[in-house]
């Protein structure tokens, strides 16, 4: 089954909205697995419309529309789909009970053209609308599957879940279950890692592996097909563990999580606070946790000590090591972790400092970078970079490997 998405909406053309709907179903049929080779997105144009329907007739088995069901002249979606087929559109009562009980309970009038919504393709498998008004539906002609659903991914998704899975499982389109499973690495490149592991990758069918380059970090996809979805994960499982014994020490976690996520999590689970003084980063670190709901209790605050001055005077840095040592510095860095910490009375103290450029500071040169770390039992340690690229990409990644090494800290449980 190779299945095609055909997303209709002007407003998509034109970058107003995000064609989320494409995403959800492209991971839905996967998993059920259908192959997705095409997506299309076409204007509220009924000849363009019927050109891309006719396109994707001669290449898919199973083709999906989004968008274009509501009352007004510019949805079209059902009505090209209908004139295309040669089937005639009828009024479905479940969905047009289902409309007027909309307007009756809203107090509103139903204008002529709100029935439009209730109109269906005769003889097709209608779809209800449980979160909204315009019905889906799925007809088979010719060995193609024509679905169609509305725009609103609010109506879309819970409608394909509960109804459109149902409809394909029922015309005996799910056969094989596609599972797959991201993992995340941080430290490594991507040119790197698919080096590590390039035998792996040339030797793949069935899983298969896809490296993916992120913002500051690698990804890969690895996907298994099998008729028994356990009988995926385990393959899973396998590849998984041969690709953690080659690069396991970059490995940080699964699917949408994030390094800042990760550490917040573990410092909820260790009952943890952190502290934070930032030179180089300017208030970023302190950002980027406090966005999330519940930082409170973990975060105890943060001081943007930016000058000499402010290191001395907010985070007592001693005047004898800035001026010997200077601000970018090991020493420094150590002594902004260890005094935030205990002016805060956090469990764990981290420090940013450095040269984010363009020009040198101290002698130093841009991407010169010192993270401090200090927590219990007086350990206290600084990692040194030496970064590439933007001010702005130096000093966002700085935060990355901050929240790096704070990981593996928590993960020793010192």
């Amino acid at each position: 089954m190779n299945a095609e998405i055909i997303a209709i909406g002007s407003e998509l053309l034109l970058g107003q909205i995000c064609n989320s709907n494409a995403q959800f179903l492209s991971k839905q049929l996967a998993e059920l697995g259908v192959n997705v080779y095409y997506h299309t997105v076409v204007g509220d144009n009924a000849e363009r419309l019927q050109h891309t329907i006719n396109v994707a007739k001669d290449r898919s088995n199973l083709i999906i529309f989004t968008g274009g069901l509501g009352p007004t002249k510019d949805d079209l979606t059902k009505e090209t789909v209908a004139s295309f087929l040669k089937k005639e559109l009828v009024y479905n009562q479940k969905a047009m009970d289902q409309i007027t009980a909309y307007f009756e309970r809203t107090n509103r009038i139903m204008t002529p053209n709100n029935k439009k919504q209730a109109l269906v393709l005769k003889g097709s498998a209608v779809l209800a609308n449980d979160f909204g008004m315009a019905p889906g539906m799925a007809v088979k002609e010719n060995n193609t599957i024509y679905m169609m659903f509305p725009g609103p991914p609010k109506e879309l998704k819970p409608m394909f879940l509960k109804y459109g899975k149902q409809f394909l499982q029922q015309e005996g389109i799910v056969k094989d279950q596609i599972v797959s499973r991201v993992l995340r690495f941080f430290g490594i490149g991507e040119s790197q890692l698919e080096t590590d592991i390039e035998d792996i990758i040339d030797t793949q069918t069935n899983p298969t592996i896809a490296p993916l380059a992120a913002d500051g970090e690698v990804t890969l996809r690895i996907t298994a097909k099998h008729k028994n979805k356990q009988e995926a994960e385990e393959m899973l499982d396998q590849l998984e563990e041969t690709i953690y014994q080659r690069i396991g020490q970059y490995f940080y976690g699964y699917e949408e999580t994030s390094l800042r996520d990760e550490v917040f999590r573990l410092l909820q689970e260790q009952q943890k606070t952190i502290a934070c003084a930032e030179s180089l980063t300017g208030g970023m670190f302190a950002q980027t946790i406090t966005d999330l709901p519940g930082a409170s209790d973990v975060f105890k605050g943060g001081v943007s000590c930016y000058t000499k001055e402010m290191k001395e005077q907010l985070v007592h840095v001693p005047h004898e090591l800035l001026e010997t040592e200077g601000a970018i510095s090991a020493a420094c860095a150590e002594s902004l972790a260890v005094n935030i910490k205990k002016i805060t009375n956090a469990h764990i103290g981290i420090s940013f400092t450095g040269v984010a450029g363009p020009s040198k500071s101290e002698g130093q040169e841009p991407g010169t970078v010192y993270i401090g770390i200090a927590s219990g039992n007086n350990q206290e340690y600084v990692h040194k970079l030496q970064l590439a690229g933007s001010r702005e990409g130096i000093r966002k990644r700085t935060i990355q490997y901050g929240y790096s090494l704070l990981l593996k800290h928590l993960k020793k449980g010192e």
